[in-house]
């Protein structure tokens, strides 16, 4: 990935004692200048993303290849199988050690796991399966609406209402604890890493430039072996798998089973790509508005 001289200066000033935060939309680049960085001052890179956790979707979620592993060292990255539920608290829980050690440059697009990083994380207790499963069957059978006409006044007003997984953990929280979400995270305790003991970057990467290269990319994934990856897959797929979530998965496990044709397997694969992005440019404009910017001019891309 080339760069500026500007951004090059940037990187050099960092301290190489504190850890480095990146966070941006899909197909940015974040994890080239993660490399940059290990390159020109050493370091670790850690994942803070929160598909590609997971062992089973490894080019389908643009996990680092194996060349880029072997140029630095690599953490967090899929360590978690594809069956077992993995939470933010989980990823904090694996984090903290590691900022004990070589200096961590800690990339990804969760928006979420950088918040509770910076901000910290309310504890809220575990919600049992039966719970669970109830809020499954409620957004498949009734629709998003079902839960979001549950949740309570406080949590409805502040959350994103058209994104399910955060629709209906809100409605999940409520229903097992009694107690809305953001009455959970008014006692949030102190955050693991302020951000004032961090080197943040964030990736300003606008529509127009951005879409291009998700289109390019995940075509490029397929080509790379994401359908072959989906194959091996194909006998374990379920829905309800917590790594089913990888975008693409069930667009070309559905061409496996002959009930889409590859290009549109494709096509949809990037519409819900694009969709993501959106959404994760949305919530770094919402919390992340004070962060340093890199845009495409900085890495001449």
């Amino acid at each position: 990935m080339p760069m500026t001289n500007k951004l090059a200066e940037r990187l050099d000033a960092l301290d190489p004692d504190l850890p480095v935060l990146i966070a941006g939309p899909t197909a940015s680049g974040k994890s080239a200048l993660a490399l940059k960085i290990a390159a020109r001052q050493g370091g670790v890179i850690v994942n803070a993303d929160a598909i590609q956790v997971f062992a089973d979707w490894r080019v389908l979620t643009a996990r680092p290849s194996a060349e880029e592993e072997a140029r630095a060292p690599h953490l967090l990255y899929g360590h978690v199988p594809g069956t077992r539920a993995y939470s933010v608290g989980d990823w904090l829980r694996d984090l903290a050690p590691l900022l004990k050690g070589e200096r961590p440059i800690i990339t990804g697009g969760t928006g979420l796991y950088f918040t509770a990083l910076i901000e910290g994380l309310a504890r809220i207790p575990d919600v049992p399966a039966a719970v669970r499963a109830e809020g499954d069957d409620m957004r498949m059978t009734r629709g998003l609406s079902a839960l979001v006409d549950q949740l309570d006044a406080p949590t409805a007003a502040v959350i994103d209402l058209r994104n399910p997984m955060r629709v209906q953990r809100a409605w999940e929280v409520l229903r097992a604890t009694g107690k809305g979400i953001t009455a959970w995270q008014a006692e949030t305790p102190a955050p693991l890493l302020p951000v004032t003991r961090a080197q943040p970057f964030l990736f300003d990467a606008p529509k127009d430039w951005l879409t291009p290269r998700i289109e390019r990319r995940f075509r490029q994934m397929v080509r790379d072996g994401a359908l072959e990856e989906a194959r091996e897959n194909l006998d374990t797929w379920s829905p309800a798998l917590p790594s089913a979530k990888a975008i693409g998965a069930a667009e070309l496990i559905a061409h496996l089973r002959g009930q889409m044709t590859l290009d549109d397997a494709i096509e949809r694969a990037t519409i819900l790509t694009r969709q993501f992005a959106k959404r994760q440019r949305t919530w770094f404009k919402s919390r992340m508005s004070d962060w340093p910017r890199v845009t495409p001019e900085d890495l001449n891309a």
